[in-house]
């Protein structure tokens, strides 16, 4: 398969838009291709019962797309999440806490919410590389107002989709490409390559550890340049 718009080892084009709204603690909307994801944080002055009294905090995350996400209308979730969304929401919690360390956040809760404006493949992904920017943001601006003595944040932490089309993988993959892939899995990865998440199965014949390790030093090098990318836009 012949990509038009890259090659086949390269990210789309990633944009993050920091403080896009002005009513929450931070708030971030990537872009990656066509896939927008807005992920905003909101501070909740209390933990759940497993945690008080303890004096650490938690992250948690909710997943959802909005109804002109996708080609046809998708239904608001207003009776609960449905599976997958509740599959997502779960991995990017899971992803963020893993980069946190919630002893030194005070019994607080971070409400993470992402929500898919414009779905084009890889929206797990891209809510968690969006997500870890906004949750970064959120510590900034509770240690500018004193209300952190220093950044919770172990390291960073970004997500990422690779794929086997044939013979040959692909980075970061679009829906059409996902539709097409034979395997399909999602890396989320830390700075020092440090595994949070993987996500991997195959869609038609099993795979082998050779082509694991194939979509593995992939995934790496995307990493590499998101979190490269996350860098920049919070000056770091």
């Amino acid at each position: 398969m012949q990509r038009i718009d890259r090659g086949k080892e390269e990210l789309r084009k990633v944009k993050i838009h920091l403080d896009f709204l002005k009513n929450p603690l931070s708030s971030v909307l990537i872009e990656v291709g066509n896939t927008m994801v807005l992920c905003t944080v909101s501070l909740e002055e209390k933990v759940p019962p497993f945690l008080k009294g303890t004096g650490t905090g938690w992250v948690t995350a909710e997943y959802a797309f909005l109804p002109g996400a996708t080609t046809e209308r998708t239904t608001r979730e207003t009776q609960g999440r449905k599976g997958r969304s509740q599959e997502i929401q779960r991995l990017i919690g899971r992803v963020l806490r893993a980069v946190v360390d919630l002893s030194k956040i005070g019994e607080r809760t971070f409400w993470v919410d992402c929500d898919v404006l414009n779905a084009d493949g890889g929206t797990r992904c891209a809510s968690v590389t969006g997500a870890f920017v906004a949750l970064k943001r959120a510590f900034q601006k509770l240690i500018e107002k004193g209300l952190l003595t220093e950044d919770p944040t172990l390291e960073y932490v970004a997500g990422v989709s690779v794929g086997k089309i044939g013979e040959e993988f692909y980075l970061d993959l679009n829906y059409e490409e996902d539709l097409l892939a034979e395997v399909d899995a999602n890396f989320f990865l830390t700075e020092s390559g440090r595994i949070a998440e993987i996500q991997a199965g195959a869609e038609k014949n099993p795979f082998t550890w050779e082509d694991f390790l194939q979509m593995k030093i992939l995934a790496e090098k995307g990493i590499r340049e998101l979190i490269q990318k996350q860098k920049e836009v919070l000056s770091e």
